[in-house]
């Protein structure tokens, strides 16, 4: 099959400039390519006049020159736009109606954004967007010049509508809301029906009098704060999770039919097994490998990665496309899951369950003795799983202990994985991706829906072999798709920022640990601190700090590579039932292979760059939203040891105090300030610190401490510590902080205390990748 021909409504701007004199432009010409790009980075801007060297140089002072006077502004760490220019798909609230009654929405980030009408109507079920809304929304140039939004979707509460619990106190009803970062609540004159402990959504109408307190009008009752899944329901409808799916969707999915062989290849003689969570509920990819008898390749290893063909059952442009791509990706909560797609696909036709005839895309990969890959070919095919096993399962059978499962499979299958991932492991090592160790807990929920207990997720070898064989499938894709010169969307991962690289070698010195600040930060470099820190008291804080330091990972159309792994080309391509981003990466294979007619469509590829927005914007969201959920299960957990006492670290430095991660739970909560003792502390935000500016006793990130906990309030999923060690004493040799926030210490109980607990949480570790996010 021909690779399907970009639309010239899909062409950057970007490339219309290539045809521009090379050369370092003017401002005028600098100005008007920008103006013409809506957004874009220096590279780009070079790579479109052929700038090298000294020009490079030159460009990017006239670039800084034009942000200091006003000219541009920064979209992103790396992109530029004109002043007031409007990227292409932004977020943003809706603010006013103009005399004729129509929407106007701000970009929810930029001081300098205009107003923008909203067009009317969109391809977006549900009602129409009022005032106070918050909106994703395509910005489209009419013919006049001007700008108008387009709906995209919905988003999360804006800060108009809040999602709450009700407090009836006396005779006034009032709202508590369930965001920490909430200072108000609201009165709500019409409460109707509404008990004590309902969690309603509600917006904002104005206040009561001229200083009263806001008003607000019920528009849902979502449930109540007392049953035993609230949290993950709170968190469900504070981020504005798509829940559900239309019955256009369903029934598309209760229409799909079982695979046959036509169109594919047979592979269900090869013994592919799957390895995944012990309670997991869908497979979507199965692995096997054998050694490689070709004589030329001596030592080497074949490896099969067959991934579930959901390509075959979500079409473009169908309903269940059109949702899936809405919602992103499944989300994963402790007690629950809100599937991209529907169970009849997602735990049914789709999941590579045991002994079942599935529809798969497999990439077969060949590798030399060395670990390097040395040849790769995709193939639709049918394939019958020979056993679902858990991790444990099978990290168990390598190790001696065998059941009656894996008894039969070791000498066949599990042998044979271990070897060749012994072997794809030379090449990893070789490659030097960032070796950045997460202690992850799981929280395990009992049959009323209450936590049970908190223990930490046990790293194993089977996790890492089917991680390299997954990564190793998605590098695949990737240079598959490039060398047919097929639009996809990449994982990106970009290298940290200077500024953080700075904040990091500040940091290191007041462990004197050396990092010459002009060093460039390669992963190997990375790699070596945490080596040489791995046995010491600072490991896990260093190891905290390098994983901060990192930028997140998302999905780009333009190729960046991936920092964190260390490789030039990776497109997600092995979890397509619960990531979009796969999915489109299906379609783009199937294209560009000629293995069928259901590849990228037209849509698919003018709408790709706003896809990868949005499925990163979903990603984010879905983020946010479980560990939100985390937190308030976390709180809910630990409600009944009001005053016991735990051992923690330093996780977290902020001018209000301190935040301690719990050795026994990982839960994070906050020692404020004002408890800390009685002298004005500094922030050294430099050493990461509280320093007394009496005494010069120090509270540095890392440190071990003891706390006590104070409060817990699991409708927030905030935790109130009181620190109950000693401070360190002072560092003599360290360089006076420089100048910060100056907070008073108080020992009485309650001091300075947050409202309601709402202690906050430590500082996100943008970096943290899991198998899903890498």
């Amino acid at each position: 099959m021909a690779r399907p021909h970009k639309p010239k409504s899909a062409r950057t701007p970007q490339k219309a400039a290539l045809k521009a004199p090379q050369g370092l432009p003017d401002r005028e010409t600098l100005l008007r390519f920008i103006r013409e790009s809506g957004e874009t980075d220096k590279a780009a801007i070079a790579r479109a006049f052929g700038l090298k060297g000294a020009d490079r140089r030159a460009l990017r002072m006239m670039l800084n020159d034009m942000q200091d006077d006003g000219t541009l502004a920064r979209r992103s760490r790396r992109g530029f736009a004109e002043t007031g220019a409007l990227p292409e798909v932004g977020v943003v609230d809706v603010v006013e109606r103009d005399p004729d009654g129509d929407l106007l929405v701000k970009l929810t980030k930029g001081e300098d954004a205009p107003l923008t009408p909203l067009a009317p109507g969109g391809d977006v079920a549900g009602p129409a967007p009022g005032l106070g809304d918050r909106l994703l929304v395509r910005f489209v140039r009419l013919e006049n010049g001007e700008f108008e939004a387009r709906l995209i979707k919905r988003l999360g509460q804006s800060a108009h509508r809040i999602l709450g619990v009700v407090r009836k106190v006396r005779r006034e009803v009032r709202l508590e809301p369930v965001d920490r970062r909430s200072k108000d609540s609201l009165v709500l004159p019409d409460a109707g029906e509404l008990r004590d402990g309902d969690l309603v959504v509600a917006q904002v109408e104005g206040s009561i009098g001229r200083y009263g307190p806001k008003r607000g009008k019920v528009l849902e009752v979502v449930g109540r704060e007392d049953e035993p899944r609230a949290a993950s329901l709170i968190a469900i409808h504070a981020h504005g999770i798509p829940t559900g799916f239309s019955q256009a969707a369903e029934a598309e999915a209760e229409a799909a039919e079982p695979p046959t062989l036509e169109g594919r290849e047979d592979l269900r003689e090869v013994p592919l097994i799957t390895i995944d969570p012990a309670d997991a509920r869908d497979h979507d990819d199965a692995v096997y490998a054998h050694a490689d008898d070709d004589p030329k390749n001596p030592g080497g290893w074949v490896v099969w990665v067959a991934i579930a063909d959901v390509a075959a059952y979500v079409r473009p442009g169908s309903a269940l496309d059109k949702e899936a791509r809405e919602k992103g990706n499944s989300v994963y909560f402790p007690d629950r899951v809100e599937p991209m797609l529907p169970e009849r696909l997602s735990n049914g036709l789709c999941s590579l369950r045991e002994g079942e005839n599935r529809a798969c895309l497999a990439v077969r990969m060949v590798f030399g003795a060395d670990g390097r890959k040395r040849s790769h070919r995709f193939v639709r095919g049918l394939m019958r799983s020979a056993a679902k096993l858990a991790y444990e399962q099978a990290q168990a059978a390598i190790d001696g202990k065998l059941d009656d499962k894996t008894g039969p499979l070791l000498e066949p299958v599990i042998r044979p994985l271990w070897a060749a991932y012994a072997c794809l492991k030379k090449g990893r090592d070789a490659r030097s991706p960032l070796a950045i160790e997460s202690l992850e807990r799981k929280i395990h929920i009992d049959e009323m829906g209450r936590v049970s207990s908190i223990l930490p997720r046990e790293a194993l070898e089977a996790h890492r072999l089917i991680e390299e064989f997954m990564i190793q499938a998605n590098v695949c894709a990737a240079e598959t798709l490039e060398q047919k010169k097929t639009p996809l969307i990449y994982r990106v991962h970009d290298a940290p920022s200077q500024e953080k690289i700075f904040n990091l070698v500040d940091f290191l010195a007041t462990l004197g640990l050396p990092w010459t600040k002009g060093e460039a930060p390669r992963t190997e470099r990375f790699n070596r601190l945490l080596d040489e820190t791995r046995d010491t008291p600072h490991a896990e804080i260093v190891n905290e700090v390098v994983l901060r330091t990192q930028m997140q990972a998302h999905y780009s159309t333009e190729n960046i590579g991936h920092y964190g792994l260390n490789l030039a080309k990776y497109a997600h391509f092995t979890s397509p039932i619960r990531r979009y981003a796969d999915l489109i990466v299906h379609r783009a294979l199937i294209a560009s292979l000629g293995l069928g007619k259901d590849g990228l469509s037209e849509r698919d590829i003018a709408q790709m760059k706003g896809t990868a927005e949005q499925i990163t914007f979903a990603e984010r969201r879905a983020m946010a939203a479980e560990r939100d959920a985390t937190d308030r299960y976390i709180a809910a957990f630990l409600s009944d040891r009001i005053g016991a006492e735990f051992a923690g670290k330093i996780t977290g430095v902020t001018r209000f105090g301190l935040f301690v991660r719990l050795a026994e739970t990982g839960a994070d909560g906050l020692v404020p300030v004002s408890s800390l003792g009685g002298e004005y502390f500094v922030h050294d935000d430099r050493a990461h610190a509280l320093v007394g500016e009496r005494t010069g006793a120090r509270w540095p990130l890392g440190m071990s401490v003891q706390v006590r906990l104070r409060e817990a309030t699991p409708i927030t999923g905030g935790l109130l510590f009181e620190m109950l060690s000693e401070p360190a004493p002072p560092d003599r040799s360290a360089p006076r902080p420089r100048l910060g926030v100056r907070a008073r210490g108080d020992r009485r109980p309650g001091g300075g205390k947050p409202r309601g607990g709402g202690a906050g949480r430590a500082p996100k570790a943008k970096g943290r990748t899991t198998r899903r996010g890498r």
